[in-house]
């Protein structure tokens, strides 16, 4: 058994707990890492470890909401329990269009949209993107309240004039609406968290109800996606080596660890802060990307 490329797997987990939450694209960090840290792994056990070890990430958010999330809980009344069986029927509709326009196009978009000045640009665009909409908030809630000046009151000001406070208020047509946005993240460094998280913006929902619904979009889309692409490894006759087996199960390990931590911090950064911090960094991070690749060119 190979330590190196355990702790290689190791790495790879730990990127893959801290990106996969926060909305800063989970694929384009491990794609990114990959020109630096490369496993001795087969091109299509690559491919798939890419996207299995997202299983990891899903057990945290299993953990974490257990209680919000199982509809057969006793201390739940009979109205929470018809609520939670709404939520779960939500998040199914959100993942429909996903499943209907990315299960038929997951080939080719890994084949033509995998390239870094693609990465790149999408984490600039949507690194924008989060700064006008928290900046639209924040003016609507200025003209309206006529806030303090200070960011940190405006952002929370921000949040707690959003129309959907919790997911238990949230209707059919902005679940599916989330959905929609969802499929934007099929272009790799879009982040599905970012996807998601800047459609409940948009449609209405609080910081903290848009990260929630993203948790729990996560669970049937990446549980899916894992699901996939262990099909398709196996229909191309491979099968796991120890070696491969003990890669994996490392990854998903580090990757469960770190999820809990990662979702834990930005449940309580977004009760105080809004995603600013999150789109700068993706601007920058989308600038160095680029001059790294013009540079090596």
């Amino acid at each position: 058994m190979d330590i190196v490329e355990l702790f290689k797997a190791a790495l790879f987990g730990l990127v893959e707990g801290i990106t996969e939450w926060l909305p800063i694209s989970s694929t384009g960090h491990m794609l990114l890492l990959d020109q630096f840290v490369r496993l001795d792994v087969s091109q299509d056990f690559w491919d798939m470890f890419l996207v299995v070890i997202q299983l990891g990430a899903i057990l945290a958010v299993l953990v974490l909401f257990f209680g919000q999330l199982n509809p057969f809980s006793s201390k739940k009344s009979p109205d929470e329990r018809r609520g939670t069986w709404r939520l779960w029927g939500q998040v199914i509709l959100a993942c429909v269009p996903a499943a209907a326009i990315g299960i038929p196009l997951d080939d080719w978009m890994e084949e033509h949209l995998g390239s870094p000045f693609v990465i790149a640009a999408a984490l600039i665009v949507y690194g924008i993107a989060f700064i006008v909409i928290e900046n639209m908030r924040e003016n609507k809630a200025s003209g309206a309240h006529m806030a303090p000046s200070s960011k940190g009151k405006l952002a929370i000001t921000a949040d707690k004039d959003a129309r959907v406070q919790s997911v238990y208020q949230m209707d059919w047509g902005t679940a599916l609406g989330i959905g929609l946005f969802q499929v934007l993240s099929m272009v790799p460094g879009t982040s599905r968290s970012g996807s998601t998280i800047i459609g409940g913006l948009l449609l209405g929902c609080s910081r903290a109800v848009a990260a929630e619904f993203t948790f729990y979009l996560a669970i049937p889309v990446m549980a899916g996606a894992s699901g996939l692409r262990l099909v398709k490894f196996f229909l191309k006759g491979n099968s796991f080596a120890p070696q491969e087996l003990a890669i994996l199960g490392v990854g998903c390990v580090v990757a469960f660890v770190v999820s809990m931590l990662a979702i834990r911090f930005l449940m309580n950064f977004v009760k105080k802060h809004d995603f600013k911090p999150f789109g700068w960094y993706r601007i920058v991070l989308g600038i160095v990307v680029i001059a790294y690749f013009l540079l090596r060119a």
